[in-house]
């Protein structure tokens, strides 16, 4: 027993019961208080502390389970008594690993964090947060919001002015254009900035939808250039792909579309008449598509036909017509003669 080598036993007394040890007897020793081994138990369970561990909190000695019950606190993220350091935030306890951002789920331990609508978030999320509910950006370099227009770079959003222009140095504003600085690579990272002026007199278009620089193909149309897949059809938003396009007030449009806003689309096929036109009844047709309504006789502009319900009627098939039927043809004819070619 060491610690207690030529002590009497008279003046040797157990901690717990305050009873003598006789000769021979396996006296416990702990810190300096002396115990019979049945003695030295749990303040809390009775029982002997397994692998003679225990914890001692206020002169009492506790087994490992009744101590974390009774003392340890609670992790409010996975329930386990946490042991050791303790993170005291968002009203509960937790392991300085489960305390956590809720949005990027990462460690607020050692970084601190702002509580957000009931949130603990890090301080690059709250201020993303915050900016997104005021319809902001966040700049990916110093988190910051950003008030003003954006600078797009190499996939993120940057406050302008912490980049200067790749061949004259000046501080940079949302105008700068983002270059390949080889030809061929298609890495973000090979990409560099360059001032609208320094850009400029590199000769590189900038497409008319994007305000970014084509490097690329090119479509030269309406006294712009355009990336192929941004010139589209200002009706269907369609990319024309190299096929034909027409051009009206300074807009294009794809061949169906031109034609149904502004004509000359066939009133049977619905295609575009790409030769002669037969108009009639505030219509167009292919020649070869004019034809009676009722009987599909072929007609031209020598022969006579009769409007009836907005559609042209031959004079044979006219002339089938009940009189009664005639006479009211004939009188909004009279009303109305525009209505009934002769």
């Amino acid at each position: 027993m060491p610690g207690v080598t030529g002590m009497s036993l008279d003046h040797m007394f157990c901690s717990r019961c305050r009873e003598g040890f006789v000769a021979h007897e396996k006296i416990v020793n702990s810190h300096g208080e002396l115990w019979h081994p049945q003695c030295f138990v749990c303040a809390q369970c009775f029982r002997p502390f397994p692998d003679g561990i225990f914890y001692e909190f206020e002169g009492y000695k506790y087994c490992e389970h009744d101590f974390h019950v009774l003392f340890a606190p609670c992790c409010g993220k996975c329930g386990e008594f946490v042991i050791g350091r303790v993170i005291k935030a968002m009203n509960a306890n937790w392991h300085p690993g489960c305390f956590r951002c809720e949005e990027c789920n990462g460690e607020l331990a050692d970084a601190g964090f702002i509580k957000c609508q009931g949130r603990a978030l890090c301080h690059t999320c709250n201020a993303r947060v915050k900016a997104g509910a005021l319809g902001k950006h966040i700049c990916h370099q110093c988190h910051g919001v950003i008030d003003d227009k954006p600078l797009r770079f190499r996939g993120e959003v940057y406050h302008p002015y912490h980049f200067n222009c790749t061949a004259c140095g000046i501080e940079l504003n949302s105008d700068a254009r983002e270059v390949r600085s080889r030809p061929g690579y298609a890495a973000n990272e090979m990409n560099e900035l360059y001032c609208l002026r320094c850009h400029d007199k590199m000769g590189i278009p900038i497409c008319g939808a994007c305000h970014r620089p084509i490097e690329e193909r090119v479509v030269t149309a309406l006294g712009k250039h355009w990336h192929v897949e941004h010139f589209v059809c200002a009706k269907c938003e369609k990319p024309f792909l190299g096929h034909r396009h027409y051009e009206k007030k300074g807009l294009a449009y794809c061949e169906t579309h031109y034609h149904q806003l502004f004509g000359n689309l066939c009133f049977v096929c619905n295609q575009v008449i790409s030769g002669d036109v037969f108009t009639a009844l505030n219509k167009a047709w292919c020649v070869h598509h004019f034809a009676c309504a009722f009987c599909d006789q072929k007609m031209n502009q020598k022969t006579k036909f009769f409007e009836f319900d907005l559609k042209p009627a031959c004079k044979k098939c006219y002339d089938k017509f009940p009189q009664e039927l005639k006479k009211r043809m004939r009188r909004m004819y009279d009303s109305n003669p525009k209505r009934i070619p002769a």
